[in-house]
């Protein structure tokens, strides 16, 4: 006899794509008003899972039961039918379509075969309200920051009658008081009766909003725990080994300036900044949203202008704005958005891999192919990227190894200075240590390390002095021994503008400026790299 309260569950599935076994004998199950977290390293299968309960992917094995009855979900007007709604990352929603249209896109309420918008727009709001959020139907997605683009999403879950709430890393890109509005909208749905399936790589929002954690690793269910376990053990489950140190920076003595940035200043964005990295060194960027600390990275690769100042490498000047310039001087960047940025998605992994060091491998017009190839594997193995071949598209990866073909690029040319925005974002937390053993070797060899987090403690734990940046400006600096979370804060909220235009700056931000150290502005997410 079927549980009354069980609304979903999973067994035995299996799915397999051309040289690789995504899934193979999956168990999960969801109650009515659960927050059931899913848990997993990149690459361990929890996307294909979900995609199966969205129609986009069907199983080879197994069975899905909805309700106590096996059901065959072949589409996303499947899945709607049965309650199911899902919210992936990267947000399903038309940009130059109003809120309204987008929560009942191709449902539209309609008065004698006509759109009835006073109708749509009146749900809408009742929608929007019960999310707490304040945006009216009329507004255009464009215009919406992040949080409020997923509260969207959410709304249009709502308008579905879902049952069933998958949510795919909904805080990766929110402030810590986006995340908490976020969660208190969550359990507002759990004491509704929702079943919410809540996929997450930051350990302590598990304790803070689950009630149970299925842990997947390398496709296959390895463990059931309730939410309280601790850190440790579901590191251990995700895994399959402890790790006995998050932050495994191997600190040693710095050598000689290899960037030196000299009152850089562009305008309206950021002003008089001057900094130096060291061979051997990582030196962190904190910071509050809209800092200007994406900005100045930028300026420094040369990706974009600035209006005075100047960036030297190896003691030597740097041309400004020209990429090409910082690339022949040993200057790299991994950009925030690796998928837009950092990526060309439909090429291979050896291609995206030689992308930097194409040109220096062509001679008379002829890619020298077969060097190209050996480096791209000795860098692949050498980072551990997880892959059915040198020729898998880049796309197919997970996020952990897409970040280690964006990292390894830059390794494969050689790179002196190495500036990583926002390196372990969507990462979990194994992929993540495995980043910071790199930076060790990196620096190690006598590389030098920049790194943006908005990740705090990644910060505190990874770098050797922490610069803080407030209102385009270099706050202050710290070094490893004094650098706490409340002397980061202390200085991240002290600048003031200090003329007419930079006052009028920062009443602009004023808002970004009270939210937590995480996060990212529209501007960073969006801005090429």
């Amino acid at each position: 006899m079927s549980d009354p309260d069980e609304l979903l569950r999973i067994e035995g599935i299996r799915k397999t794509f051309p040289g690789v076994v995504a899934l193979d004998g999956v168990d999960f199950e969801l109650r009515r008003g659960e927050v059931h977290v899913l848990l997993g390293e990149n690459g361990a299968g929890k996307s294909t899972l979900i995609k199966m309960l969205s129609g986009a992917y069907t199983p080879d094995a197994g069975r899905i039961l909805v309700g106590g009855q096996e059901v065959r979900i072949s589409g996303a007007q499947d899945s709607e039918r049965l309650g199911i709604a899902t919210i992936y990352q990267e947000f399903n929603l038309v940009p130059d379509l109003t809120v309204a249209e987008n929560i009942f896109l191709g449902r539209q309420p309609r008065r004698f075969g006509m759109i009835d918008r006073k109708r749509m727009e009146a749900e809408a709001a009742v929608l929007l309200e019960r999310v707490g959020v304040n945006v009216p139907p009329r507004a255009r997605v464009r215009e919406l920051g992040i949080a409020r683009l997923q509260m969207v999403e959410i709304a249009k879950a709502l308008s579905l009658n879902a049952r069933v709430l998958i949510m795919d890393e909904p805080t990766a890109v929110l402030t810590s008081e986006e995340v908490e509005k976020l969660f208190a909208i969550v359990r507002k749905l759990r004491e509704d009766g929702v079943g919410i399936v809540f996929i997450t790589h930051h350990l302590e929002e598990i304790a803070a909003l689950g009630d149970r954690v299925t842990v997947i690793r390398d496709g296959r269910s390895v463990g059931r725990v309730p939410a309280t376990a601790s850190e440790d053990e579901l590191v251990r489950l995700m895994v399959g080994r402890s790790i006995e140190q998050q932050y495994p920076r191997e600190r040693a003595a710095a050598g000689e300036a290899l960037l030196k940035v000299d009152g850089l200043t562009r305008d309206g964005v950021f002003h008089d900044v001057s900094f130096e990295v060291r061979a051997g060194e990582v030196v962190g960027i904190a910071g509050l949203v809209g800092a200007g600390r994406t900005e100045v990275v930028r300026a420094v690769f040369g990706a974009d202008p600035y209006d005075r100042g100047a960036v030297r490498v190896g003691g030597r000047p740097l041309r400004r704005h020209d990429v090409n310039a910082a690339m022949a001087a040993g200057v790299g960047l991994v950009p925030e958005d690796r998928k837009g940025q950092g990526l060309v998605l439909d090429a291979s992994v050896e291609e995206n891999l030689g992308l930097v060091t194409l040109r220096s491998a062509t001679r008379a017009g002829l890619v020298d192919l077969k060097g190209q190839r050996e480096a791209a594997g000795r860098i692949a193995g050498q980072l551990g990227v997880r892959m059915a071949g040198l020729g898998q598209h880049v796309r197919t990866l997970s996020g952990g190894n897409q970040q280690k073909v964006v990292i390894g690029k830059w390794l494969l040319a050689d790179t002196r200075v190495l500036i990583l925005d926002e390196p372990t974002r969507g990462i979990d937390v194994g992929a993540k240590v495995e980043i910071y053993q790199l930076v060790n070797e990196l620096t190690a060899a006598g590389a030098a390390v920049l790194m943006i987090s908005s990740d705090l403690p990644e910060v505190l734990g990874m770098s050797d002095r922490v610069l803080v940046m407030a209102q385009g400006r270099i706050a202050g600096e710290l070094a490893a021994d004094e650098a706490t979370q409340d002397a980061v804060m202390a200085l991240a909220v002290s600048a003031p503008a200090t003329t007419a235009e930079e006052a009028g700056e920062a009443e602009e931000t004023e808002e970004a400026e009270q939210t937590a150290v995480t996060g990212t502005t529209e501007g960073e997410a969006t801005r090429g790299h």
